[in-house]
């Protein structure tokens, strides 16, 4: 009889190796397109470039632009160069 209770609690090769089988299929059946579906709504936004204040580059929304509020519009060139020069 503990022969048999022994032999029940064992898990054999054959029982081990269509589990493994099953779990290399689940990327088949689509379970992983949840993610690309995230990335293609968020390449559909336009962006612009612009310049901060130490001379780098940065990308932003064309939507946050729009929403954004203008400190200063219209600067001439000269204020705008000076701006640069105490900057650097």
């Amino acid at each position: 009889m503990e022969e048999l209770n022994n032999n029940k609690k064992q898990i054999s090769r054959r029982k081990i190796l269509p589990i493994l089988g099953g779990g290399l299929l689940i990327p088949l059946f689509g379970f992983g397109n949840v993610i690309s579906e995230k990335s293609t709504e968020s390449s559909n936004e336009e962006y612009k470039i612009l310049l901060r204040k130490d001379g780098t580059t940065v990308k932003v929304k064309t939507s946050t632009l729009k929403n954004s509020k203008a400190v200063k519009k219209n600067i001439s060139n000269n204020s705008f160069y000076n701006w640069l020069k105490n900057k650097f």
